[in-house]
């Protein structure tokens, strides 16, 4: 069997009170319509169609690399419009699924269930029951329980509006049928829309037989329509993520403070303080800990390291038992060998600093080969852009930086060599001596600082 899936991504999303259309705006770092069309590849879809409309060529372009057909809803005439503009890409499909994009929690499986459950019919449906169904609309059924049709809030009567079981929007066809239901829909209603829930009523009319299907959890099928209903999505999708970390060995100190903004992989016994931002790849090692207040993003943290509060690793490496913070800067292509300190205020930029080595306080450190057990002091600064072109710093094993240097790139300092403290180092630095640049100290007898006169 070929599934085909419709994405309903055009609506202007009014609620939202924004420039961006509805669709594109992040939950848990992506685009709500990312996560939709994510779930109709994890469902086998062999053909896509997003349906946009609003916001206009911004919501392709959104997705370069996306495995689907755009077609554009030039007038917005309603659902039953919108999936009528899709059905030319999907005349090669034997079963048609519809989804919204401004749904992004619901699970492949639960869609998978909806397919196979109503298998051996035309049209399946996915609903759900509410205590308060105020604003769905309600799934009218017979005394023999067989769905009837389904009755908007705003068309329905007062014992309607008692049903508590809703409609998702989500539903399952056979192509040709679903194609002929479409051309038969009207828009004699409030709106003057052509509804895609009017199917339901068509089938039944056809003697069709239609099977329902409800998901594990309320929260799979929740549309966004404000700032507020995406708030609560995203904080519940976080909690599932720490959840899932938690049982696989990681200790969370709040679950609620907790935002992955892509993939966090961690291994057995990592610590996870407080107000953590994750985004992209992030892989953490077995023993870790992160402190309160970090960003990690596409990076990975080696196991004991030790990341303390209020630190930025940005697609940077960490070596095994090294110690980051407080308040360090690790910015992209940072390579930290094993048990380097890299210390408070401290920026570190596409350099590799190895084994042992210590870059403690108040210092940069850009485009640099740092070898292993070095010792840089505080202040010390690696000056490698020369308004044109960046250059290399290279340090060799043992040596010592001392504090408040600036080392003028492209310079080397070889192994165990010192740099004495307040020096500026332009030419190469010679192994196992002490090089240094430092006018002489002078006192002037008598100098009195000036004062301001008198008015």
């Amino acid at each position: 069997m070929k599934l085909g899936v419709i994405v309903l991504a055009a609506g202007k999303g009014t609620r939202m009170r924004s420039a961006l259309p509805k669709v594109l705006h992040p939950l848990a770092g992506r685009p709500l319509l990312e996560h939709v069309l994510d779930a109709a590849v994890a469902l086998g879809a062999a053909q896509v169609c997003v349906v946009y409309g609003h916001g206009g060529q911004q919501v392709p372009a959104a997705f370069p690399e996306a495995k689907a057909t755009w077609v554009e809803q030039q007038e917005r005439l309603g659902t039953g419009h919108a999936v009528l503009q899709a059905m030319p890409a999907m005349a090669d499909m034997d079963r048609v699924l519809v989804l919204y994009g401004d749904v992004p929690l619901i699970e492949p499986e639960t869609l998978n269930r909806l397919v196979d459950d109503t298998a051996s019919t035309q049209l399946g449906l996915l609903t759900m029951q509410l205590d308060d169904p105020s604003g769905y609309g309600r799934i009218v059924r017979d005394k023999s329980d067989r769905v009837l049709r389904i009755v908007e809030q705003k068309d329905a009567s007062t014992a309607e509006r008692a049903i508590t079981e809703v409609n998702t929007g989500i539903i399952v066809a056979e192509q040709a049928s679903l194609s002929m239901w479409l051309g038969r829909i009207g828009n004699d209603n409030v709106q003057h829309e052509y509804y895609l829930t009017d199917v339901i009523g068509l089938a039944v009319a056809d003697g069709v037989e239609v099977a329902t299907t409800q998901p594990e959890t309320l929260e799979e099928v929740a549309g966004i329509n404000d700032r507020a209903q995406l708030a609560e999505l995203e904080r519940y999708y976080q909690r599932g993520l720490a959840n899932e970390l938690m049982l696989g060995g990681a200790t969370i100190v709040d679950p609620e403070r907790l935002d992955v903004r892509g993939s966090l992989l961690c291994d057995q016994d990592v610590v996870l303080d407080v107000n953590l931002v994750c985004e992209g790849r992030v892989r953490i090692g077995a023993n870790a800990h992160i402190g309160p207040h970090c960003l990690l993003k596409n990076c990975t943290i080696g196991p004991g390291v030790e990341v303390l509060a209020h630190s930025i690793i940005e697609g940077a490496t960490v070596g095994a038992g090294a110690r980051i913070g407080p308040f360090a800067r690790l910015r992209p292509e940072a390579e930290i060998g094993i048990d380097c300190h890299i210390g408070n205020f401290v920026e570190v930029k596409k350099s590799r600093i190895d084994a042992g080595s210590k870059v403690n306080h108040l210092s940069y450190i850009g485009d640099a080969e740092i070898g292993a057990g070095v010792n840089i002091g505080a202040g010390t600064i690696t000056c490698n852009y020369d308004g044109a072109n960046k250059h290399l710093t290279q340090i060799g094993d043992g040596a010592f930086i001392g504090s408040n240097t600036a080392l003028v790139a492209p310079v080397s300092v070889g192994a165990d060599a010192t740099i004495g403290a307040g020096s500026v180092i332009s030419r190469a630095a010679p192994a196992d001596q002490l090089t240094l640049t430092r006018a002489p100290q002078t006192t002037i007898p008598g100098w009195e600082r000036p004062k301001k006169r008198e008015r």
